[in-house]
């Protein structure tokens, strides 16, 4: 009954303009720091460890404004749920596209990090490109389907769930009759257990990191095309960045290849450090002998 509701006040919350939106999102931020104190938890750990040159006190107000950001990005990825695609795309502006039209004669995989407005970016470009992402499933089943729906909601998205694998993955990316190949856009910056994963520094603290990225451009001799999500202030919507494709990837060193990986994203987290999703459990698989933080 509780994820309903939740449904039916984001679904209300969506018509209203993007500055009353925003400023919303970010009173609601305040209110979850107060309130989740198990994510705050997290959060707390995951900052002491990877920005332990910040005082305690810097880092508890990065803290403070991730959750208002987080917040205002949930609010408003209900205009890429439900408002028109009008509405989406004056929500939005691309920057850097060149970057991938100069390889767009190769099969392309788009690198995209977890930073706030995640949800936007995909229904966004899939307006004009069809694209192929990876969903974990949630635990709540309402939740879950909620968000399928959602998120597949323009026949230009197309989505397999983790749990189907690779073999998942090409058979989604094979084109339909007539039809444009979807580009397949990964998002591997999270703790997703031992299973395929290699220990690669983040912020000088080695983290379980999945190879997927380095082992599919290879299997599908693709160029990985990083896009990064920014949230613009002023409550102006979001940019969406690419950046100039990784020419030379991936190379015969799969560690060396999730280290790269890992070392663009911390950049790109340190330069919009609010944005980054800080309240994952990044550091739940750890090297043997050493104890998990949380």
């Amino acid at each position: 009954m509780l994820a309903r509701l939740s449904m039916a006040l984001l679904w209300s919350l969506h018509w209203l303009p993007l500055p009353v939106l925003g400023r919303l999102g970010a009173a609601l931020g305040a209110v979850l720091y107060a309130l989740a104190g198990e994510r705050r938890r997290v959060g707390r750990i995951n900052l002491a460890r990877f920005m332990p040159e910040l005082t305690a006190s810097a880092r508890e107000q990065l803290l403070r404004r991730h959750f208002r950001a987080f917040a205002r990005g949930l609010l408003e990825s209900g205009i890429a749920w439900w408002a028109s695609p009008a509405r989406l795309r004056a929500l939005t502006v691309i920057e850097g596209e060149q970057h991938w039209q100069a390889v767009a004669h190769r099969r392309c995989i788009f690198l995209v990090p977890h930073f706030v407005g995640i949800d936007i970016q995909g229904l966004r470009l899939c307006l004009d490109h069809p694209l192929l992402a990876i969903y974990t499933r949630q635990k709540n089943r309402t939740f879950d389907a909620f968000l399928l729906g959602r998120r597949s909601r323009f026949p230009g998205m197309h989505l397999v769930s983790r749990q189907q694998g690779v073999r998942g993955v090409l058979k989604a990316l094979k084109p339909a009759d007539d039809q444009p190949a979807p580009t397949l856009q990964l998002s591997p910056d999270m703790d997703l257990g031992p299973r395929e994963s290699l220990f690669a520094p983040f912020f000088n603290v080695p983290v379980a990191t999945v190879s997927v990225l380095p082992r599919l451009a290879r299997m599908l001799d693709a160029v990985v095309v990083p896009l990064v999500v920014t949230q613009l202030p002023d409550y102006r919507g979001y940019a969406l960045r690419f950046h100039p494709a990784w020419l030379d990837y991936p190379s015969e060193d799969i560690q060396a290849d999730v280290t790269r990986m890992n070392a663009f994203v911390e950049q790109c987290a340190r330069a919009q450090p609010a944005c980054y999703h800080w309240l994952h459990k990044r550091l739940k698989t750890r090297p043997p002998g050493e104890q998990s933080p949380y």
